[in-house]
């Protein structure tokens, strides 16, 4: 997490070729141009590229007015970057005091072909680094497993999973000797890879426990190649959660030609996942485990100033965020991770009532994820 009077959370979505990432994106963008979602809640979603927002935009619009999907992308590797700004009536008070101004989110997506291909030459190869390095600040990662794929080898799901559990491990194989300097593994790197089930909506009786029971039984095994091949580029590898974390999304229903764009499933945790995981997880792995300073500086580079921001806690404190998770001290950043049930509620409408509606936003997003839980869309690791 980085600071420039905002504080980004950044993840990185990894599927194959027609898993849908493309009408993800465009769906939670589209979703948060709509009157309902400006009217219940506190920010606007705004797309800091105006041409890559307008293009997303016209996609969610051809699926809901034409019944029309996106066009696939291939072989492109894009990041978009949206700034979630609280609207004009709730913004005076909120950063009063807050060492951050507005919150943004940046979306990595890494095609999907670059996984399942091999290279046609140097060129392309460094093109495949770089666009890996360009994803290294993210949180969090979303591996997706597509629903479809899970239909076409019912009863043998294995052959589908294993095979994209390979394709992933493979294709981070081929880029370790670019990403490593010297042989030394990264420190600022995706510690949180949650796997995703896409198109859920094809799959109506599949919970999130089903979900990640079918993975464990089918290729627990392959995951655990992959965890080890992640462990092998990561500084501080036992501050990592590969296979822990599951969640469903879909994007739309897609009924007889039909898609109803209004009936998602899981796209609006995406934001409240990129806040929140990294947030409760950084903190507890810096306590917790024995790690490289460098690696700790970085989980605990945001932490602070989302503490804070979540507590209410008023800081006006120059120089680097990673420094307010010392500054505001072990308990208040204990209490701020560890907020939940009633107490979550209860600090989300004290922060409404005083209208202090940074506290009020954060507090909601983790709101969001205890729900998701409860509903069977969100598994969350407990390490």
């Amino acid at each position: 997490m980085k600071l420039s009077r905002a504080l980004e959370q950044q993840i990185a979505v990894f599927g194959e070729s027609g898993s849908g990432k493309t009408v993800m994106l465009s769906s939670f963008y589209g979703a948060t141009q709509e009157p309902a979602y400006l009217q219940k809640n506190l920010f606007h979603v705004v797309a800091d590229d105006i041409g890559q927002g307008a293009r997303l935009h016209r996609n969610y619009l051809g699926m809901r007015d034409s019944n029309r999907l996106p066009m696939l992308t291939k072989f492109t590797a894009a990041s978009y970057s949206f700034s979630i700004r609280l609207k004009e009536g709730a913004k005076a008070k909120a950063f009063r005091g807050q060492p951050f101004d507005a919150l943004r989110l940046v979306w990595h997506d890494y095609p999907g072909e670059w996984f399942e291909q091999g290279v046609s030459g140097s060129t392309e190869a460094l093109h495949r680094v770089d666009a890996f390095k360009s994803l290294l600040g993210s949180d969090v990662a979303f591996l997706l497993v597509d629903a479809q794929r899970l239909l076409d080898n019912a009863g043998e799901e294995e052959r589908y999973l294993k095979s994209l559990m390979a394709n992933f491990r493979n294709g981070l194989l081929s880029l370790k000797d670019g990403l490593l300097e010297e042989g030394k593994p990264i420190a600022d790197f995706p510690r949180i890879w949650v796997m995703a089930l896409s198109k859920a909506d094809l799959l109506p009786d599949m919970d999130v426990f089903r979900f990640r029971d079918l993975l464990i039984e089918k290729a627990c095994d392959d995951m655990d190649a992959l965890r080890k091949v992640l462990a092998e580029l990561v500084d501080g590898s036992d501050a990592l959660s590969v296979g822990e974390d599951f969640v469903l999304f879909s994007s739309a229903r897609f009924n007889g030609g039909g898609i109803e764009v209004d009936k998602r499933i899981g796209i609006e945790l995406i934001q409240p996942m990129a806040a929140i995981l990294p947030f409760e997880r950084h903190a507890k792995w810096a306590h917790a485990m024995q790690l490289p300073r460098k690696v700790v500086e970085n989980l605990l580079g945001g932490v602070g100033a989302l503490a804070a921001a979540v507590s209410g806690r008023k800081l006006n404190i120059p120089g680097p965020i990673g420094h307010l998770a010392n500054l505001i001290g072990p308990s208040v950043l204990n209490s701020a991770v560890n907020l939940a049930g009633d107490k979550v509620r209860e600090m989300n409408a004290d922060a409404m009532a005083k209208r202090e509606y940074l506290a009020a936003t954060l507090t909601r997003f983790k709101m969001d994820l205890d729900q998701a839980e409860e509903d069977g869309i969100l598994l969350r690791s407990r390490r």
